[in-house]
């Protein structure tokens, strides 16, 4: 058996009950992505049922564009969160059968955002000085302080509405290794303030014309239990990451990877590994959606970005032999046509693909970790200690 998990990363399909506790209420990133531009052209998501998804959510705001399948070629239904939060580290966790409550830290807007008892020891261990130290759109702080960090050597720290402390400095004034370096003493440092990433954030270019690279890192905290990726690799079952997956689970449990930068070069990549593999699970996160247009808001370029997904499932789908199982879910909400620049607290779809057997609706999910259970029920290993297998 192959199963293939793949992490829309971001994307969202409305609200979730306690939205507004995170300040969300009327987040929805499927459905108004959608209604800004017109209307979705995803032919293949919503044949496998896409469509089917929102209308059984509280508030069922429709995908416009994408009718609901009356007979779906996949299992459907969505999953709302249990872990407090709504960060990449919480989200992939969960789906890996782990629940965070309390959740990860976060910090006040700032400046400063750090304390002096983080930022000190961090300089101190760097020997740069840190700049910036506010929560603020990573795009907008490398514009207004990039130019000082070129001139001074210095670092750009800065956070948002997740548990994030992230490092930002051009490649030509820190060398990227160096910047790695700073992040892994930050990760040293931030790991008694329960900081779920420190990101590294090197970027290029001239003042007025900066881009950040594709040689972002991320630095996770450590899991304090299993997940079923360790579980599947002890009982011998090969698990294959692609994306920054083996940045959110520290390389545990993963038996190779590829650390692509892009949504393009991900699907490659799982294409590779599932003409490589006999059995075994393959975990891959397509990220352009948050990186590059959820936190941008621009619902046009994540429009694109699903056209594009939907475009390459298209060509995929055949591959999948009967006997596989194809996921496809996302880790949290990031409403492009939403207020700020922050990830959004929302269920998030499930589509369950599996050539030869009927689907049927799955309904809503309480807690990402059915996803885990179900892995470990399908593969035949011991139950994990969360979840409802959906096998």
């Amino acid at each position: 058996m192959r199963v293939i998990l793949i992490v829309l990363d971001s994307v969202g399909a409305g609200e979730a009950p306690d939205a507004a506790d995170y300040g969300d209420l009327d987040a929805a990133t499927l459905p108004k992505t959608a209604r800004a531009v017109g209307g979705l052209n995803v032919p293949t998501l919503q044949e496998l049922g896409l469509g089917n998804i929102t209308p059984m959510l509280p508030v069922g705001l429709p995908i416009t564009g994408v009718a609901p399948a009356e007979s779906p070629t996949a299992s459907y239904g969505a999953m709302q969160e249990a872990s407090e939060g709504k960060d990449t580290i919480t989200g992939h966790w969960e789906i890996a059968g782990l629940e965070m409550i309390p959740g990860f830290a976060t910090f006040p807007k700032g400046p400063p955002s750090f304390s002096p008892e983080m930022i000190g020891p961090f300089e101190a261990e760097t020997g740069r000085t840190a700049i910036g130290n506010l929560a603020v759109s990573g795009t907008k702080i490398i514009e207004e302080l990039g130019e000082q960090q070129q001139r001074d050597g210095s670092l750009i720290v800065y956070t948002s509405g997740d548990s994030v402390f992230q490092i930002a400095a051009h490649v030509a004034s820190v060398p990227l290794e160096e910047l790695y370096e700073a992040c892994r003493i930050a990760r040293r440092l931030c790991n008694s303030y329960r900081v779920g990433r420190v990101i590294a954030r090197p970027f290029e270019g001239e003042a007025g014309a900066y881009r950040r690279t594709r040689d972002r890192r991320d630095f996770s905290c450590e899991a304090a239990e299993p997940t079923v990726l360790e579980r599947l690799s002890e009982a011998g079952i090969e698990v294959r990451a692609v994306g920054k997956i083996e940045d959110i689970f520290n390389r545990r449990g993963i038996s190779k990877s590829n650390h692509t930068g892009d949504n393009a070069a991900s699907q490659a990549a799982v294409e590779t590994y599932l003409e490589e593999m006999k059995t075994g699970l393959i975990f891959a996160n397509f990220i352009d959606f948050d990186m590059l247009y959820g936190h941008r808001r621009d619902p046009e370029g994540y429009a694109r970005a699903l056209e594009q997904t939907d475009r390459w499932l298209t060509g995929f789908l055949p591959r999948i032999r009967e006997g596989d199982v194809l996921m496809i879910t996302a880790d949290h909400g990031n409403d492009p046509t939403f207020k700020g620049t922050d990830h959004t607290r929302e269920y998030v779809p499930l589509l369950v693909y599996c050539p030869g057997r009927e689907a049927r609706n799955l309904g809503i999910r309480h807690g990402f970790y059915d996803i885990a259970q179900t892995l470990a029920s399908l593969f035949g290993i011991d139950a994990m200690p969360r979840g409802v297998s959906f096998a």
